[in-house]
């Protein structure tokens, strides 16, 4: 049976809760009946992959990049990597910032434990985007530090403002939906239609042509008349029916 993430994280603080009782109880008494904990060979160091970003190419991810360090440092966290998305606006998409991408792929592969960033906005370009980093990096076991906003998914409280966050990602999420799909709805009434124009029956005429005489591949017919391949290939499927 799978368990659900509550039940393995529930699970996970029921564990080490036993293992701070264990080493409690098998530490020797001082005179006053206190007692010193070794954990010198207990000591699980976390890795920790810093993300950067600025806009512009004449901006600098060496401050950033410095101040992670430090709080690294402060944790005795590992850093086992870099990634950095220089001269990109926080408005693209994810396959269009190299960094950001390489650094989820890594996370898939345990290749560390948790991403670090300056600022949330440098993970996602809008509460939606956030979302899906967040819930990729959840899934990963990979837990998420990010300076500006305070937020530490490595304590309870800041686990706790993590699905916050997501819980206001989702409502925008469903509101999205329900607007396009009331719009949708609105337009056929209106008797709109929907999606691409039909294609001029002389332009289907010709490309028809043009298949039939075999002469040039379909990437050259449908450059030829300002169509995507993909059409093309529909016609020609639709002339061997």
């Amino acid at each position: 049976m799978r368990l659900s993430a509550n039940e393995r994280r529930r699970r996970w603080a029921e564990y080490l809760a036993r293992l701070d009782d264990l080493m409690v109880r098998s530490s020797p008494r001082k005179a006053d009946g206190s007692r010193d904990i070794d954990l010198g060979s207990m000591t699980i160091t976390k890795r920790a992959a810093l993300y950067v970003r600025v806009s512009t190419d004449d901006q600098s991810v060496d401050s950033q990049i410095q101040e992670l360090h430090k709080i690294a440092a402060g944790r005795g966290w590992q850093i086992v990597e870099t990634y950095s998305d220089a001269g990109t606006s926080g408005t693209k998409r994810r396959d269009q910032r190299p960094g950001l991408n390489r650094m989820l792929k890594d996370a898939s592969s345990g290749r560390f434990d948790v991403v670090m960033a300056f600022a949330i906005e440098w993970l996602g370009r809008s509460l939606l985007d956030l979302l899906g980093t967040f819930q990729h990096l959840e899934a990963c076991k990979t837990d998420v530090f990010i300076d500006k906003q305070a937020i530490d998914t490595t304590t309870p409280m800041g686990r706790l403002l993590f699905h916050i966050t997501g819980a206001f990602a989702e409502f925008e999420r469903a509101l999205v939906i329900s607007r396009v799909k009331a719009g949708l709805t609105r337009a056929r009434k209106e008797g709109k239609r929907l999606g691409r124009p039909p294609m001029p029956p002389h332009k289907e005429r010709a490309i028809c042509k043009a298949l039939e005489r075999g002469d040039k591949g379909i990437p050259e017919i449908a450059a030829e008349y300002g169509v995507g391949s993909g059409t093309v290939q529909r016609i020609k499927a639709a002339m061997s029916i």
